[in-house]
């Protein structure tokens, strides 16, 4: 217990020296030829094209032209390197500041940009997903951001930490509705819906009725509107107390 504890302790002290440029350059071999970054940035775009899945030492490596071991010189492991894609990946903030209109506005330009984030490289939410990562500059200028738009808000620091929580929430909720979604799938769950509805109408007479009327059919707003807007109405309420 204690071996694996010592362990957990040094992935996040090599993580946090390679997300914040503090690791010690290599002092025996050859002069580096590579870097973290770049690694990285090749890992990213495999992620990109191929998924999380295709994402390895050996991979990326290949890339490269060198063995995965010749890669251990810039990053300690797989699990150190994904801290830094998906840094790397988040990039750099929402400048959000200069949009008028106060901290509502910025806030859903914040929101529009993450889950535009998102999108570009979905493989950060399975990434993220399942473990408790090492913030790097990038992800806490997000945050930072998030806090900044809220600043005149009248919101305690403490609300505006929690609203930055639903926000980011409920655009990852979005985001993985985007991954999940699949045009012959939803079809295919609309038929047999509906068949199963016609046999057990009175079974389900609220949920028959919101299919009637529509509820269920395409909408060309973004999912992420609805949710937003519901969201920034509670903080402006509770703002307003």
């Amino acid at each position: 217990m204690a071996t694996r504890k010592a362990k957990e302790q040094a992935d996040v002290k090599a993580s946090f020296a390679l997300l914040w440029g503090e690791q010690e350059p290599p002092s025996r071999g050859p002069k580096p030829s590579l870097s973290a970054t770049r690694i990285a940035e090749v890992a990213i775009g495999i992620a990109d094209t191929e998924g999380l899945d295709g994402v390895s030492l050996a991979r990326v490596a290949k890339e490269f032209g060198v063995t995965a071991m010749a890669l251990y010189r810039y990053v300690p492991g797989k699990a150190e390197l994904l801290d830094l894609m998906v840094d790397l990946a988040i990039g750099p903030p929402a400048e959000v500041g200069d949009t008028p209109g106060g901290w509502r506005p910025q806030l859903t330009e914040w929101a529009r940009q993450c889950l535009a984030m998102y999108r570009r490289h979905p493989w950060i939410l399975a990434a993220t997903g399942t473990r408790r990562q090492i913030m790097g500059p990038h992800q806490l200028g997000w945050l930072e951001a998030a806090l900044a738009a809220l600043a005149g808000s009248g919101l305690t620091p403490a609300q505006r930490h929690d609203t930055f929580l639903l926000l980011a929430g409920h655009v990852r909720t979005v985001a993985q509705q985007y991954v999940d979604h699949d045009d012959a799938a939803s079809d295919e769950w609309a038929r047999l819906t509906a068949q199963a509805l016609e046999r057990h109408e009175q079974r389900f007479p609220a949920l028959t009725q919101a299919i009637a009327a529509g509820a269920f059919a395409p909408r060309k707003a973004s999912p992420l509107d609805f949710g937003l807007e519901r969201i920034l109405d509670g903080v402006a309420a509770l703002a307003s107390r």
